[in-house]
């Protein structure tokens, strides 16, 4: 049990799994007075150099006197944290705040029961700590400095410590590289024989790079732990043929696993050493085996499986693939299993592939690992494949294994390099397949069969950083339920599908809608080059088919030059030569062939033959893709694919497919990814503007999120109809407490961001209404604020163009007259805007996702129609410009039929500003404006609307962590 140190809390949030450098796994939590002993047993450990380093001196133990200091701390000015695997410390760290003499400092009065300094509580604490590590000296070189860093540091700049100092011996280099590679801003001096180091703890670009690369070499080390293991048991294989152990067993062997197997089961008879057929080793227990145990393959029932874990953990098995069922898709009961599993895996630094898993497969030569259900080791090739459903995986595997006499065999042209089948995912997820398939030189094209994203903001981050060196595709399930399927725990998240796909096309992500889709584009970007742009010539002996593929062309938005048609004569010589042709035509950037059978006589051979030598010899130029569209022609998919026994080494291999529509889909989502390649090689820029005033917005912030009682600030006239300067309380789920602003907060905060809002101003009856047109200058509008009417325009509840008081007071009555009482509509006036087009934007936190920014034509166009585009925040520049052009609707911002283009360069001005208003400020949870009238020149925004909350976290930018559990 944790019991809190002195008045303070213990700060459980603090609590963190991480992953090591060497691919294994630590806990990092706060030191208590529980952990006495583990802190004496810890120290015991450690050599006598360690301790010289850390004390300046000789300190063989630790007295009654330092293990109640080092176990007892207020969670504020003095705080330790350790970093521990089973029950045992591996490592600690902790600070103690000094003021500027270097002497012990504590925080003033006015810190909350959670020790952060409460607003205007007077003069600020001591911002500075010193710091202190020590690592047992048989987990140094793992990182575990590195990570008890980041998070020591996080915790210090919520206790408002803005600085480190750490005295460090010379001859202490691991130590001095800790702090020097961090990648913050320090100053190092040298006085008295130390060297004394002095960094800011403000995150850099810099510290978030090396925080960013720590993580992905860590976890892409703890993916090639369970992908390439030097051994393999498999626990709970049967002595009887069949069961899930026995086949995956077989399975181990039949691939030619290059490793070690050993079978495990409590139930072999003492005497059993050796299981037959297959001339294994036999054991009744992990403990029976005299040697590592690098990967476990779990096959034992759901109640059985703490007892195998702990015995895993005993015998320092790497990882676990978990093929059990009886989790977290049973229900609560699995729910609660799950999450004990994955805990007890990570007190032993084990990484879990699973529950409910259907394993994983790697096809290196050096490897040959097939520890999962598929009757087959796949054929080598470029694809690493990821699928959360083991359905999935295996009409994946056995589809692609088919297609070697239909759209193209696993030989070489759609060969796998990696297979995982995550099931429950609880533990290693895609985003670790990322960070593993980022930099596998065996992986050319990653696919992906999700049905949740845990971590958006992570998944997205890591797919941009992967797709910016090597295709990323994916096919999302569960599109359209709202929650993630049983099994899955992950956070929920409210943005809708389509928004999910324009983030991940924003990353590069290349979105299909089915697995054939899925194996249809991964086979043409494994295969083939990228095209360099849009132009596709199309050539064949079927002018319908060559017609059939023109149009899908430009369905995909392809630009096709016209059919060449070789008619119905034309031989394979004919072929070879028109597509020699094409393929050194500048004209053009990729080629499609179009083929049906010939009548009589089978020619596949000798068509697969000449296609593959025309792409062979393509000429000086870009090598260009091709592509094959075959009608009926089923021997000619395979010859194409090179699998004959003719074929020769370093043969071009050209996919085929049985549909223009599959081949053309497959080419359109190539080009795409081309261009998204081309601009992300240059990115855009996030624009600084002199007149925004950062400083001011927060500061208001802070006033209007401050507890409030009536007003905010005593200034408002307590109106709820939107005119006037009160705050009201949200209208939000508990999730997201927060307040929504009045129209004149609102209009407040958007001016510190160069954002004005066009006035309106109150009319309560119509004499009122009158002076304000006359205070704003005719011609104005009326319309009505009211949730239930506002931006109706369908109902009749704006006027617009009123010219004099005569059309002013007629629109008021009509306006009474057939929608309800003045004081039911809120009507207010507002000044005429020039005509334009009405536009929508809107930004909004999304708890798992973070701040999205969107747009659209208002009215119908994103109502009805939902064309809405969306980025997330931070946008750039050449975000804004896409933004604006990827909606359907987006021609009648440009002229259409012969009208006058608006503004588009105020219009992505304006959502410049806003993304950095939420960026700068997380506190801005939600800002509306609506609608935008952008005209020839310039534009007006006449409705705003605000909401704020206390800031999200951000966990893309604290430290490393795994998912809580």
């Amino acid at each position: 049990m944790r019991t809190p140190s002195d008045h303070h809390s213990y700060p459980a949030h603090w609590e963190a799994d991480v992953v090591l450098r060497d691919g294994g796994t630590a806990q990092i939590r706060p030191i208590t007075p529980d952990d006495a002993q583990r802190l004496v047993s810890f120290y015991e450990r450690v050599s006598d150099e360690s301790k010289y380093y850390r004390f300046f001196a000789p300190y063989p133990r630790l007295s009654d006197r330092d293990v109640h200091r080092f176990t007892h701390h207020d969670y504020v000015d003095r705080v330790g944290l350790a970093a521990i695997v089973g029950d045992e410390f591996i490592a600690t760290v902790r600070y103690d705040r000094i003021d500027s003499r270097g002497m012990p400092a504590r925080s003033p009065a006015g810190t909350d029961p959670d020790g952060r300094l409460a607003a205007g509580s007077g003069p600020a604490p001591a911002d500075e700590a010193e710091v202190a590590f020590l690592v047992q000296d048989a987990h140094q070189g793992r990182g575990v400095a590195s990570a008890l860093l980041e998070h020591i540091a996080a915790v210090a700049r919520e206790r408002a410590i803005r600085r480190f100092a750490a005295e460090v011996l010379p001859a202490n280099t691991k130590m001095i590289k800790v702090f020097t590679d961090a990648g913050y801003t320090q100053k190092r001096s040298f006085e008295d024989g130390v060297v004394r180091l002095e960094f800011d703890l403000e995150p850099t670009d810099r510290s978030l790079a090396v925080m960013r690369a720590r993580e992905q070499r860590a976890e892409a080390r703890s993916v090639q732990r369970l992908l390439a293991p030097g051994s393999v048991a498999v626990i709970g294989t049967s002595r009887s043929s069949g069961g899930v152990g026995r086949t995956v067993l077989r399975n181990l062997l039949d691939g030619g696993f290059t490793g070690r197997v050993h079978a495990v089961n409590h139930a072999f008879p003492d005497d059993l050493t050796r299981l037959e057929p297959e001339g294994v080793p036999a054991h009744r227990s992990l403990r029976a085996i005299e040697e590592p145990v690098d990967l476990a393959v779990v096959a034992v029932p759901a109640e059985r499986v703490p007892d195998v874990v702990a015995a895993c953990g005993d015998h320092g098995v790497q990882g676990l693939v978990v093929l059990s069922a009886g989790y977290a898709e049973s229900g609560r009961e699995g729910r609660d299993r799950q999450r004990d599993l994955v805990r007890q895996a990570r007190t032993y630094g084990m990484r879990v592939i699973g529950p409910n898993a259907f394993g994983v497969i790697n096809t290196a030569e050096g490897v040959r690992l097939n520890a999962s259900l598929s009757p087959q080791l796949p054929n080598p090739g470029r694809l690493g494949l990821f699928t959360q459903s083991g359905a999935i995986g295996i009409a994946l595997l056995s589809g692609l294994h088919r297609r070697g006499a239909g759209l193209a065999s696993l030989a070489g042209i759609a060969g796998i390099s990696t297979f995982v089948s995550a099931g429950n995912r609880a533990d290693v997820s895609g985003n670790d397949l990322l960070q593993y398939w980022y930099d596998d030189p065996q992986t050319d094209v990653v696919l992906m069969y999700l049905e949740s994203i845990g971590n958006p903001r992570k998944f997205t981050r890591l797919a941009k950083r992967t797709a910016a060196v090597k295709p990323v595709v994916v096919v999302k399930g569960a599109r359209h339920t709202g929650s993630a399927p049983t099994g899955h725990a992950v956070p929920t998240t409210r943005i809708p599908d389509a928004t999910v796909s324009d983030l991940l096309r924003q990353a590069g992500v290349i979105r299909v809608d089915t697995v054939t889709e899925l194996a249809d584009t991964g086979v043409l970007l494994a295969s083939q080059p990228l095209p360099a742009g849009p132009r596709v010539a199309i050539l064949g002996n079927s002018e319908s088919l060559g017609l059939i593929t023109y149009d899908a062309c430009l369905t995909e938005g392809l630009r096709p030059l016209p059919p060449r048609d070789l008619t119905t004569a034309a031989t394979p010589e004919d072929f070879r030569r028109a597509l020699t042709e094409a393929l050194a035509d500048d004209s053009c950037d990729a080629v499609v062939v179009t083929a049906i059978p010939w009548v009589g006589d089978s020619r596949a051979d000798a068509l697969a033959t000449a296609v593959r030598e025309a792409a062979q010899t393509s000429g000086p130029g870009p090598d260009k893709p091709v592509a094959v569209v075959h009608l009926e022609i089923q021997e000619l998919a395979a010859a194409l694919a090179g699998t004959g026994a003719e074929s020769a080494p370093g043969t071009r291999r050209i996919p085929a497919y049985p549909a223009a529509e599959r081949a053309v889909r497959a080419l359109a989502e190539a080009v795409r990814y081309t261009r998204w390649r081309q601009e992300a090689a240059e990115p855009g820029r996030v624009p600084e503007y002199d007149d925004i005033d950062e400083a001011g917005a927060a500061a208001d912030i802070q006033v209007l999120l401050a507890p409030v009682d009536g007003t905010a600030d005593g200034t408002g006239d307590g109106t709820a109809d939107g005119t006037g300067d009160s705050v009201v309380a949200g209208t939000g789920d508990d999730a997201d407490p927060g307040v929504e602003l009045s129209a004149a907060d609102t209009q407040r905060l958007l001016a510190r961001y160069g954002v004005s809002v066009l006035p309106a101003l109150s009319a309560p009856d119509p004499d009122t209404a009158v002076r304000a047109a006359e205070r704003l200058g005719f011609p104005v509008a009326l319309k009505p604020t009211a949730s239930h009417l506002r931006h109706r325009t369908d109902l009749g509840g704006v006027r617009l163009e009123l010219g004099s008081e005569v059309e002013l007071r007629r629109a008021y009555a009509e306006l009474t007259g057939h929608l309800g009482r003045p004081e039911e509509l809120g009507l207010v006036v507002q000044r005429m805007a020039p005509r334009g087009v009405d536009t929508v934007v809107r930004a909004a936190i999304d708890p798992a996702a973070g701040a999205v920014l969107s747009f659209g034509l208002a009215g119908a166009p994103s109502e009805l129609l939902g064309d809405t585009a969306h980025r997330l925040v931070p946008v750039t520049d050449r975000d804004a410009a896409e933004l604006i052009r990827s909606v359907r609707t987006a021609p009648l911002l440009f002229g259409w039929r012969g009208s006058k283009p608006v503004d588009t360069a105020a219009l992505e001005e304006l959502l410049l500003r806003v993304s950095r208003l939420v960026d700068d400020h997380p506190e801005v949870v939600a800002v509306d404006l609506e609608p935008v009238v952008v005209a020839q020149h310039g534009l007006s925004v006449l409705g705003a609307s605000a909401r704020l909350a206390p800031p999200p976290p951000r966990t893309d930018l604290g430290p490393r962590h795994m998912p809580a559990y």
